[in-house]
């Protein structure tokens, strides 16, 4: 690429749509800086896959470092967004880049909107994630399950929570709450491998028997369903707790209900019917209830983006274009949009969960990123370079010394990663050691410096 029209670009967020976009953008000549609030690179593809899956995860790994390495990308770890945090959405898009790219998530949780959830023993999805991945904030809380634990989902983030709790947590029992039936599960069959050896199989029979008559309403077979489900169950892994694991299919929680500590001690639940809907179904509520008693709660419901970054936000999502653009149709949906101003924000663009919360894991986050790589290209077709790389990291790096922010970069990560790789302390990560504080890595990477 001509240096006429090398252009500097911010990517805010390092997670696999993030990485994705500069990696795009970087290989064609652009001058990329990248924004990151974690100290670490890798967003869901560090703190989101099951800590056990190394292989996944090593491989992803090393393209970042690959990435990171190039003399055309600029790595700030440490450096939250948002209003009251490091730099707000209006500073880095002071910054005189020529276009600005937030692909930082969903960090928002959905709200259960279920009375009792505020009780001691509700988790969010995420957060539990976070906490067996060793995020900092999370890592090192105290995550207190109780021993009957019911996750309400029916994809592959309750398996990965199931595993967690079987695995390593040991409860003695685990149930899956499902709206719908088993028909509608949402897991992929390999996923499930994870935890089978802990299927209470006698279990799930009696609760097929339970539902049947509803299921052929909707002219399903129970006996068909039941094998594919019960067919499912092999290659599992060896079991090493005594965990029971079921379905309780279905059911939708109304409430949550407590025990004199405002502690869970159950939940009452609604039997479900269903209705077929176009070429699926949908759960109608029965105005039948019953409890279910169970310790705590973990509602694997999906995210919606975080309200307080300051970007234009509507009912869970960041704002994006609703017009059809002249040049390409599909460059609206990654163009951010004010509604109050009716326009779009020139150069700013969203991908990833955060253009579309909840959508797939590492392979969709990483098209979305290389798709808005090309919708970043179009728009910098027609502009002048504008600021040089030197200049905006130099704007870029005297705000973060105004702020007293410690920003990190490739070289600290690479101090941090050794150091993680070489500790032979105890530890109650699964797979790897991590730090579980930002103030203990930021401490190790400040000694490196000394």
């Amino acid at each position: 690429m001509s240096g006429a029209s090398k252009h500097v670009i911010i990517v805010a967020g390092a997670g696999p749509a993030g990485m994705a976009v500069a990696s795009s953008l970087s290989k064609v000549g652009h001058e990329v800086i990248i924004l990151n609030r974690d100290i670490k690179f890798g967003g869901l593809a560090e703190y989101g896959i099951f800590p056990s899956k190394l292989k996944l995860r090593g491989g992803l790994k090393k393209q970042y470092w690959e990435l990171l390495k190039q003399p055309n990308v600029h790595y700030f770890g440490n450096v939250s967004i948002g209003k009251g945090k490091d730099l707000t959405v209006d500073d880095v898009c002071a910054l005189g880049a020529s276009a600005v790219v937030f692909s930082i998530g969903a960090q928002g949780t959905k709200a259960i909107g279920v009375e009792g959830d505020s009780a001691q023993g509700v988790f969010h999805a995420k957060d539990v994630v976070y906490h067996f991945n060793r995020l900092p904030g999370f890592g090192d809380r105290p995550f207190d399950m109780g021993q009957h634990v019911a996750v309400i989902g029916a994809g592959d983030v309750m398996v990965d929570i199931a595993h967690w709790l079987t695995r390593y947590k040991k409860v003695e029992r685990v149930t899956a709450i499902v709206r719908r039936g088993p028909l509608e599960r949402k897991y992929n069959p390999k996923e499930i491998r994870a935890v089978c050896a802990n299927m209470d199989v006698d279990g799930i029979k009696q609760e097929f028997e339970r539902i049947k008559d509803r299921m052929a309403a909707v002219g399903q077979n129970s006996d068909q369903v039941l094998k594919v489900l019960l067919e499912e169950f092999t290659k599992c892994e060896p079991k090493v707790s005594d965990t029971k694991m079921g379905f309780k299919f279905l059911a939708s929680p109304k409430r949550i209900l407590v025990d004199g500590n405002n502690r869970v001690r159950g939940l009452e639940m609604e039997d479900n019917k269903l209705d077929p809907k176009g070429g699926d179904t949908v759960a109608v509520g029965l105005k039948e209830y019953y409890e279910f008693p169970c310790d705590s709660v973990v509602f694997a419901v999906g995210d919606k983006v975080d309200e307080t970054v300051g970007l234009p936000y509507k009912s869970g999502m960041y704002v994006t274009n609703p017009n059809k653009t002249t040049n390409d149709p599909d460059d609206a949906l990654f163009q951010a949009y004010d509604e109050a101003t009716g326009k779009v924000i020139d150069g700013v663009f969203l991908a990833g969960w955060a253009r579309k919360a909840s959508e797939g894991l590492v392979g969709i986050a990483k098209r979305d990123g290389d798709w808005c790589a090309e919708v970043v290209s179009r728009y910098l077709a027609g502009k002048s370079t504008g600021t040089q790389a030197k200049a905006v990291l130099d704007k870029l790096q005297t705000m973060l010394k105004a702020r007293k922010s410690h920003p990190v970069d490739i070289k600290g990560l690479r101090e941090l990663e050794a150091a993680e790789k070489s500790h032979k302390g105890a530890s109650d990560s699964i797979g790897e050691f991590k730090y579980a504080s930002n103030q203990e890595m930021i401490a190790l990477i400040e000694r490196g410096k000394a």
